[in-house]
């Protein structure tokens, strides 16, 4: 299992690119059971990193697992990726054979565990916080 934010995943590609170790990335992570990118709302991606991303995802496809957390519904994805094309692949690889769960509400769920004094929450996910990182 590997842990990513999207972030964090888009700067390892770059420095993979700038590195020449592009190939030994997308083969480490072609690998992992199961690939988890976070938080894959806040960021842009070029054209290029797209592809990257599209490239992992394809090669993962129907034969390893990836969790991909978002509070963009799928229509709102086209905010992320330049090419809408490689966009509507991507997506069809994503949701094939899949379960999307929409966890989507209109308050957060953090805010209201601090609201309601739920401390054994907020431990709790510190805790788990040092097990993906």
């Amino acid at each position: 299992m590997k842990f990513y934010t999207a972030v964090n995943l888009a700067f390892e590609l770059a420095e993979a690119v700038q590195m020449n170790r592009l190939s030994k990335l997308e083969k480490s992570l072609i690998k992992i059971d199961l690939l988890i990118i976070d938080v894959f709302s806040y960021l842009t991606f070029n054209r290029y990193q797209s592809e990257i991303l599209f490239q992992i995802i394809s090669e993962r496809s129907e034969r390893t697992s990836v969790i991909i957390i978002t509070n963009l519904e799928f229509s709102e994805w086209t905010q992320l990726f330049e090419n809408e094309m490689m966009l509507a692949a991507l997506m069809d690889r994503v949701t094939f054979r899949s379960f999307v769960l929409n966890m989507n509400c209109s308050s957060s769920y953090r805010i209201d565990s601090i609201m309601n004094n739920d401390y054994w929450l907020i431990i709790l996910l510190s805790k788990l916080a040092h097990f993906f990182y």
